[in-house]
């Protein structure tokens, strides 16, 4: 297989990754109506785990860490899983969907940002004008739809949690890349999805006694394994080779794509109707994001 050929099946599994975290947003919203955030958080790295140590296990994948790695991995580890998720699940439970689809849809932008001025992938002028028109889409998007974005007081607790979320995993993104070059994206995975699975079973235990487990319905327990086997643990498979085939700026590029199929869901599944502005967001989403893979190549120092 050709390397053209390998990096298109790359974007297709991006495209469709967006696709199961666009359906997330409202599958953990429900969820969480039920389960406390803390023990959904524990057990869908749970479930994501085991999903990843299957993989392994089934292609004898099996690996050690270098003991140069185990300081770094732990510590990066620490900030993509436990100190984004914990931002991230607190946050969508305090304010709106809509409100943490936009904010989440900054991370190209933190990727772009973050990683030009510490020169680990400078932008050229194309690939910045990528990033800048997907999120300028996604504005577009969610402020003239007919329940516009409100940054009210009642979710400003959640928007900024969101917010520092799109941060953490912007650095956790760029500060990847280098490991991935050691490790393949099923290692790095199993190592990311295991150490989460721990550490947020350990802040959980004390709030496990806050969800009455006797009248949680199916729909809910659905809830977990959507989340867990596919919005993590194949996520992470997906996205770790996107950012070691195509680079942190391209593939943290389909995270704006998320709000735009959140759009098609609705059209399709709830018979909603789109403003003409939407229509038009739309558009300059999927502009920015072509525009973010063919902008020509990222200087690297």
């Amino acid at each position: 297989m050709n390397e053209e050929r390998k990096n298109l099946l790359t974007d297709l599994s991006l495209i469709f990754i967006a696709l199961v975290w666009a359906l997330n947003f409202t599958v953990v919203k429900a969820t969480l109506a039920e389960i406390d955030p803390y023990t959904f958080n524990a057990l869908r790295f749970i479930l994501a785990s085991l999903f990843i140590w299957c993989v392994i296990a089934k292609r004898g994948a099996w690996f050690t860490i270098d003991k140069k790695d185990w300081f770094p991995l732990i510590f990066l580890g620490l900030v993509g899983n436990v100190l984004y998720q914990w931002l991230f699940i607190v946050g969508i439970d305090l304010t709106l969907a809509a409100n943490a689809a936009v904010l989440l849809g900054t991370i190209p932008i933190w990727v772009g940002i973050i990683s030009h001025f510490l020169s680990i992938e400078l932008l050229n002028r194309l690939k910045t004008i990528g990033v800048f028109l997907g999120f300028s889409g996604v504005l577009f998007i969610i402020i003239y739809g007919k329940n516009p974005i409100t940054f009210g007081s009642d979710t400003f607790v959640g928007d900024i949690a969101i917010v520092t979320a799109a941060v953490v995993w912007a650095t956790f993104t760029i500060f990847s890349k280098q490991h991935l070059v050691r490790y393949t994206p099923l290692q790095f995975s199993a190592f990311m999805t295991t150490l989460g699975a721990i550490t947020l079973t350990l802040i959980a235990i004390p709030y496990s006694k806050e969800t009455a487990w006797e009248s949680v319905s199916a729909a809910a327990y659905g809830g977990v394994v959507y989340s867990g086997l596919l919005s993590i643990g194949l996520a992470y498979l997906i996205w770790n080779n996107g950012l070691r085939r195509v680079g942190a700026v391209r593939t943290a590029a389909y995270q704006n794509l998320v709000p735009v199929l959140g759009l098609l869901f609705g059209i399709i599944l709830l018979g909603e109707n789109l403003e003409l502005l939407q229509y038009i967001g739309s558009a300059i989403v999927i502009t920015g994001i072509l525009i973010t893979r063919h902008g020509g190549r990222v200087q690297k120092l």
